[in-house]
Parts: C-alpha cells; sequence; structure tokens
C-alpha cells in the first residue's frame, strides 16, 4: 500500500475563493485523493488558508479591520464553503496555526545553520505616504521582462517570472496610488544560486513531471537563480506574519511564499498530531516510496517547483521533493483571468447559490484547462450539464432502474446466459474503468470526467439498440438479460464518479441499496457484479435540465452576489 499525500495550493483568504483556485487546485486535488482512497492507497490530503500573504494586509487596511480579524471571519467561511462543495482534506489548516509557525521557524534556523541564509543590506521601494517598505503585493508596475502592465512585486502573471519590486519599470503603492522612493534596508536572503546544481539534477530527473513544467523550471536555473529575500520589514502599523528568527531580525517577518510551501509540511505535521501518532508525518516526507502531489495553478509553478525543494534541501534532512506538480492554465471568465484582486469571476459561494456541488465539480474537471486557458460561458456549462448529466449520464441511470423498478420488483433481474453482445458491454466497461483510472493517475482528470460520461453513453446506446421496453412483451427473459447487464453498467458508474461527483455517486449507491457508503469502496468494486435478485430502492431523477438563457443566468449570478454582499458570507 502505497504512502500518498496529496495537496493543493493554500488560497489567499482576502476574499472568498473564485472557480479558478477551485479548478487549479483545490477541487484538482480531491478528485485524485478520493481516486487513491478508492485505490486503497494510504493517503493523506492536506492543504490550509494562506493568512500572512501581502493581498491579505492590502484587503484588511481596505476594509479598516485588523488582518487577523479578517482572517478568522475568512477562514471559518472556506471551511464551509469546502465542506459544502465535497472536498475532502484530511487536515485543512491555517498558516496562522501554532504548529505551522513553530515548524516554519524550526526549519528556516537550521537552514540559516547550515549556510543558506545570508544578510544584505539593499534598496527596497519605500511609500512615504504610507509610511512602509512595499513588499510584492502592495507594489505593481510594468513586468522588466514582457512589459505587461499590472505585475506584482513578487511575480508577473503574464510570463510567469519571479520578481523583486526594485525591477518593476513604472512602480505603485496599490494602496494610495503614490510613487515610491527607494530607501536602504537590511533583509535576509536565501542562496538559491547555492542549490542550483542539486535542482538541475531533481528537475531534469523527474520524468514525473510534465515536460511543459520541467522545461519552464530549468530554464529559470539556466538563466540563472538569484538569492531570494526571506525577510519583510514588519509595517509600522500592524504586525502580521511569522517573525524571522534569525538574529537581530525582531523587526522582520517571514515572506509568505517562504512559509506557505512549508505549510504542506507543518499542515501534515499538524494531521498526525491531532491523530496522536506525532511520528507518523514521517512516513509521508521521507520514506523514499511514499509520492506527493501537488495541485496548483501555473503562476504557482516556480514556487513548488524551485522555491520548495530549494528550502527542503537545505535544511540537509533528505525530505522527499515534490514527485509530480499537476499546474494547470488558467480558467477565464468572460474573456478575461478569474481574479480575487480584480473581483472578477464567479466566487465559489455564489456558484453554490445557482447549482448544486456536483454540477460544477463535473463541469469544472470536463473542461479543466489542463493544456490551454480555457473560458467559461453559460452556453458551454448549460451545454455540459443537460447533455452530459442529465441526459446521458442521468437519463440513463434512471431508464435502468425504473425498468428494474416497474418491471421486475425492483430486483436485479436474472440473467439467461450472456451472449456475444452482452459480453462486448461488459468486456467494454472494464476496459473503460482502466482507462480512467490510468488518467487520474497520470492527472489527466479532463479526459478522465468525460469519459465517466462515455460509460453511460455505452449504456445507452445498449439500451437504444436492444429495447427491452418492446421485448419485455414477448420475451421476458431476454429483456432481463439486458437489465442484468445495464444494471452493472449503474454499479459501476457510482464508484468511477464517485471522486468527481461524490453526491451524486452516494445517492446512486443507495438507490442501488448496497453496503456502507461508496466512498468507503474500493475501485475494483465498480466490476463486483451486482447479483441477481438483489433489491434496489425506487429511482429518482439525479440531474434536471437548465433551461435559463444566458442572460438569465447572468441576472441570476448577479442576485447571488447581491444577496451575499447584503448578508454577510459567513457559514
Amino acid at each position: 500500500m502505497t504512502k500518498v499525500l496529496v495537496t493543493s495550493a493554500w488560497p489567499y483568504l482576502n476574499a472568498t475563493p473564485h472557480l479558478g483556485t477551485m479548478v487549479g487546485s483545490i477541487l484538482s486535488a480531491d478528485v485524485f485523493a478520493r481516486y487513491c482512497r478508492l485505490k486503497g492507497e494510504d493517503i493523506v490530503m492536506v492543504s490550509g488558508s494562506d493568512e500572512h500573504g501581502t493581498p491579505i494586509e492590502v484587503e484588511a487596511i481596505r476594509q479598516g479591520v485588523p488582518p487577523k480579524e479578517l482572517t478568522d471571519r475568512n477562514h471559518a467561511r472556506v471551511v464551509n464553503l469546502l465542506k459544502r462543495w465535497g472536498i475532502s482534506f484530511d487536515n485543512y489548516t491555517r498558516t496562522e496555526s501554532p504548529v505551522h509557525k513553530e515548524f516554519v521557524q524550526d526549519h528556516l534556523t537550521r537552514i540559516y545553520e547550515n549556510g543558506y541564509i545570508k544578510t544584505q543590506e539593499t534598496e527596497m521601494l519605500y511609500c512615504e505616504h504610507c509610511g512602509r517598505f512595499l513588499p510584492d503585493r502592495f507594489i505593481e508596475g510594468k513586468c522588466p521582462y514582457c512589459n505587461a502592465e499590472r505585475a506584482r512585486g513578487d511575480q508577473c502573471d503574464a510570463c510567469g517570472r519571479l520578481l523583486e519590486t526594485t525591477l518593476l519599470i513604472e512602480p505603485y503603492c496599490v494602496i494610495c496610488k503614490g510613487k515610491p522612493v527607494a530607501k536602504k534596508t537590511k533583509h535576509w536572503y536565501f542562496d538559491l544560486p547555492k542549490l542550483s546544481q542539486q535542482l538541475f539534477d531533481y528537475l531534469n530527473g523527474n520524468k514525473q513531471l510534465s515536460s511543459s513544467t520541467r522545461n519552464f523550471s530549468l530554464n529559470l536555473i539556466k538563466e540563472g537563480l538569484k538569492p531570494r529575500a526571506i525577510t519583510r520589514d514588519v509595517s509600522r502599523t500592524v504586525e502580521w506574519g511569522i517573525p524571522a528568527p534569525f538574529p537581530d531580525a525582531k523587526d522582520k517577518t517571514i515572506y509568505v511564499w517562504m512559509e506557505a510551501v512549508l505549510g504542506y509540511v507543518s499542515a501534515t505535521i499538524e494531521y498526525f498530531k491531532n491523530l496522536g501518532q506525532p511520528e507518523g508525518w514521517k512516513e509521508f516526507w521521507f520514506n523514499k516510496d511514499a509520492r506527493t502531489t501537488y495541485f496548483i495553478g501555473k503562476d504557482n509553478i516556480p514556487f513548488h517547483t524551485i522555491i520548495l525543494p530549494a528550502l527542503l534541501l537545505a535544511s540537509g534532512k533528505n525530505y522527499n521533493l515534490p514527485w509530480n506538480i499537476s499546474a494547470t492554465e488558467w480558467l477565464q471568465f468572460k474573456g478575461k483571468k478569474f481574479s480575487k484582486s480584480d473581483k472578477f469571476g464567479i466566487w465559489i459561494d455564489e456558484a453554490l447559490e445557482l447549482f448544486p456541488a456536483d454540477y460544477w465539480r463535473y463541469f469544472l474537471m470536463a473542461t479543466r484547462p489542463e493544456t490551454k486557458d480555457t473560458n467559461f460561458s453559460w452556453a458551454l456549462f448549460t451545454e455540459k450539464i443537460n447533455a452530459d448529466l442529465n441526459d446521458t449520464f442521468g437519463n440513463f441511470i434512471h431508464r435502468t432502474l425504473t425498468f428494474i423498478n416497474t418491471q421486475f420488483n425492483s430486483e436485479i433481474p436474472q440473467p439467461e446466459t450472456l451472449d456475444e453482445h452482452a459480453n462486448k458491454i461488459l468486456s467494454n466497461l472494464k476496459e473503460k474503468v482502466e482507462a480512467i483510472a490510468a488518467e487520474i493517475e497520470e492527472c489527466k482528470l479532463m479526459a478522465a470526467a468525460n469519459d465517466v460520461i462515455g460509460i453511460s453513453r455505452i449504456g445507452n446506446q445498449y439500451l437504444n439498440e436492444k429495447e427491452p421496453w418492446n421485448l419485455i412483451k414477448k420475451d421476458k427473459k431476454k429483456a432481463a438479460t439486458i437489465l442484468y447487464v445495464t444494471s452493472q453498467i449503474v454499479k459501476a458508474l457510482a464508484v468511477v464518479s464517485a471522486p468527481f461527483m461524490p453526491f451524486t455517486a452516494e445517492e446512486i449507491w443507495r438507490t442501488l441499496n448496497l453496503h456502507e457508503s461508496v466512498h468507503v469502496q474500493k475501485w475494483t468494486e465498480a466490476l463486483n457484479p451486482l447479483q441477481a435478485t438483489h433489491k434496489i430502492a425506487k429511482a429518482k431523477p439525479l440531474f434536471r435540465k437548465i433551461e435559463d438563457t444566458e442572460q438569465k443566468l447572468d441576472e441570476k449570478l448577479a442576485k447571488a452576489e447581491e444577496k451575499l454582499v447584503k448578508t454577510p458570507r459567513d457559514p
């Protein structure tokens, strides 16, 4: 039984996450983790709320509240929303966790003692109006590499490069829009160049990574890594973040990305500590047979292929480095990137005001932006829900089970000897189940989600060809054989849809009147046949068709936003 650690990027708590955050990291991780559990792997899934990033400070200033008040409120909201979305974290924690703070300080102290952190006096941008040095999200300007507007002080979204604030062209303070001045200050720097060869060897040898992720990261190393500031100046108005543990650094905090990626380790430690197994985390971080898989958006690639491995290598403790990093492209809304800072897109609480979680879960996975940016539209959403979920998946299951309800006293029919066609259908079913497993393991979640629907297409086609509703009038035994076959497909669908649509899968499982929950079964149960005479419950429709026009759906989205603004987005 392989030990598998599944992680997703930690969402900033400056606002409720949007669908772009959900598809790229959280939901993708959940689908993968649910599959791993069905496969019988020893799996732990962790993440948490990123509370210390400058977006939180910026938003707290805008709202006129202390950062802790903002993150306490938002963390509670996000935990509740993730539950409603069916996200199955073993530990969803926060960067304000005492376990996280202690681990980060201990880990960075060790790196400092190992000679990978050095001090340097440098010029940084300072806003005289706000009275503070301007770290990453407090400053924007033009990217010095691609000339894109609104590049942040830590990274350019357009080209993905890591930046320092002093590199920006025409920089300005995001709070007051004023032009900053350069001032000297002392900071502690992570000596990334020292680790260049080890990072190159790790990336070059990790064939599990996609070629695009690996090549992008290798090119960063070939261009020459630079020391990266690991501290930030404390604001004169509020102390926020983890205090730097280095000598003479009492007025500094840890740069958020240097601590957030270490949260994958601290969240694992916290999980096992809460279980009363304080040493259990080591099996996932030092056992060389264990695997760690990270689900992120493409803007986070360098932090997971360069920064995190470097931090782990610098400790000298032989941590497991990322085994796989699944990075998605952007999910766009009306041709623009979803953006919390710009308040543009669909938020995960708004989404649930409009449709059940499984509608969104399926759609986001079936259109997952794996190789290129994708554009959300109500037309595509409506098409996928109506054609895939309602007319194909839901229709097949409902046709099969209601026919058994009405014509076979709700009992799985006793088949005659299966003919060549029936055996071919069951053989195709087996191939599809195995194909979906392989696709999920390769993080090809879009193909896997669509292949789940493909199984129900096989069942629908079989029913249409055999017409048991007509056949039963003259040969009930042959009709029984057909429904026996399609009932096996229904059971398989309950299992293989569970990672994608956990609520729907559980409803199918209950209707089949099978023991326990579908989520504690094994993947192989998909092909374990239902026995003849097994009694099922009365079937109900699983989905409803979307009849609204795009304009009407836009209006409903606006009303959902208005409602959630008027009623604070608390659990």
